[in-house]
């Protein structure tokens, strides 16, 4: 008998029991990797950060056919260091959201007011961002320096609406109202700057002016001068013609005029006077003689303040010439006209 003979074919029993053997040595092996596995998943599970990476985390426990398990003891060490990551990552989340709104540099205190230069300027603080210094007093000046805010200028002299200021530095130049009226004096209350032309027209002394109207039913032109001697009294001196178809007149008189609101852009005023009236009749009139009278007048009457130096004014005045002891005639009289003042 043979040696292949004698050894045989194997049975079928025998090759059974060697399959049985191998299915359950990987049922066993796979049995011990999810036991390995269920405490790295339960820490992944326990934080958010880790959430996310769990999945990848049981691929990889679970080893591919053929290869080596992985100890428990290295996937247990792993899991507190994976949580500790990812407690770590919201506060450096909460960090880097909270440096947007860091403190604001506080602004710099303000500085004391320097000494005034003259005891007729006053200084005062700019408040708006810049301010433009101009070479003259107008627009068509060109700017030649800019101050920023905080700085305190000097305010030296007045023309018309500008002002001429020096600048802590030295630069002297014009500034327009409209730029101070908001600047702070030392007390840090807002300056107040009125009107120029406003102040001009309070404080006129002289006022010249021209009118035309009607006396009687005849056209008349008159012109006048008066001078203020305070807010509501003032002396006025009129000179006038009138020329009519068969006569004409010249006049004069000196009023003394009252006008209670004269700090108003209208303004109505009162005025008595006493003056003289001559009366010329045309030489083709026959027997006719000239008329040398004592004039008196009566007036009442409304100004109107227009704008820069000019004022318009209209007035009803009643004229009474006495051309002797036991005779006088009245006229009535009305007239419009402009005046200036300076």
């Amino acid at each position: 008998m043979s040696a292949a003979a004698c050894v045989g074919p194997r049975s079928d029993r025998g090759e059974g029991s060697a399959w049985s053997l191998q299915g359950f040595a990987s049922v066993m092996f796979v049995a011990a990797a999810m036991l390995v596995a269920s405490p790295v998943c339960k820490a992944q599970a326990s934080s958010p950060g880790v959430a996310a990476s769990a999945p990848a985390a049981a691929s990889s426990a679970v080893p591919a056919v053929g290869a080596a398990p992985v100890p428990a003891s290295t996937a247990a060490a792993s899991a507190p260091a994976a949580a500790a990551s990812a407690v770590v990552a919201p506060a450096a989340a909460a960090t880097s959201a909270s440096a947007p709104f860091a403190a604001a540099p506080e602004p710099p205190a303000p500085r004391p007011p320097p000494k005034a230069r003259s005891r007729k300027s006053e200084l005062v603080q700019i408040s708006d961002p810049y301010i433009e210094l101009r070479t003259g007093p107008g627009r068509g000046f060109p700017i030649f320096f800019v101050a920023p805010r905080n700085d305190w200028i000097e305010i030296e002299l007045r023309h018309t609406d500008w002002f001429r200021i020096r600048t802590e530095d030295d630069k002297v130049g014009w500034v327009s109202r409209q730029q101070l009226e908001s600047t702070l004096t030392a007390a840090g209350g807002t300056k107040s700057f009125r009107d120029v032309l406003l102040d001009d027209y309070l404080s006129r002394k002289v006022q010249l002016g021209a009118a035309w109207g009607h006396f009687k039913a005849e056209p008349m032109l008159k012109l006048w001068t008066s001078y203020r001697l305070s807010d509501t009294l003032s002396f006025e001196g009129t000179i006038g013609q009138v020329q009519g178809v068969f006569s004409g007149t010249d006049f004069w008189h000196v009023d003394l005029l009252i006008e209670p609101w004269s700090d108003r852009r209208i303004s109505p005023f009162f005025g008595v006077g006493v003056g003289k009236f001559k009366n010329f009749p045309n030489l083709s009139l026959i027997g006719a003689t000239t008329t040398d009278a004592k004039l008196a007048a009566a007036r009442i009457g409304v100004r109107y303040y227009l704008t820069e130096r000019f004022v318009m004014s209209a007035d009803y005045a009643l004229y009474t010439a006495f051309i002797s002891d036991q005779r006088s005639t009245e006229y009535r009289a009305w007239t419009a006209g402009l005046s200036f003042f300076f």
